[in-house]
């Protein structure tokens, strides 16, 4: 059911000051702009590897879900990592069959790649939270 690795978010304060380490330390030249999605409550930026992408993640407005993690985390951190599967609804399913906790409404959300997203909740997984985007239908 688990498909590829989409990538992997990273909360950040600053998402320029993120991509400035990114560029300078590994060499990243290829990132996107940084964007809003204030129904996430969150900046986004994504830097492109061969294989796979960093979600830069900053808060956006004083009820960002990132807000929480930064202060436990004031430098950032990883915050979760994606995998693509081909359907969201049949892998929510499947998801909860098997006592995972799927987190909010539990109904998809559209993510930062335009794509049905849910996410699972870290205590069924090893301390890892697990988003599960649905693959999308053109490349990205």
């Amino acid at each position: 059911m688990i498909g590829k690795l989409n990538h992997v978010g990273v909360a950040t304060p600053s998402i320029e000051q993120s991509v400035k380490l990114y560029r300078e330390v590994f060499g990243a030249t290829s990132v996107t702009e940084k964007w809003s999605m204030p129904e996430q409550g969150v900046w986004v930026c994504f830097v492109n590897l061969p294989n796979a992408q960093i979600e830069l993640i900053e808060p956006y407005g004083e009820n960002s879900p990132i807000t929480a993690f930064l202060a436990k985390n004031p430098k950032g951190g990883q915050h979760h990592v994606c995998f693509e599967v081909e359907n969201i609804y049949a892998a929510r399913d499947e998801m909860r069959a098997k006592g995972m906790t799927v987190l909010g409404t539990g109904e998809p959300r559209i993510g930062a790649h335009g794509t049905p997203v849910i996410f699972l909740h870290p205590k069924d997984l090893g301390g890892v939270l697990i988003e599960l985007m649905e693959t999308p239908k053109a490349a990205h």
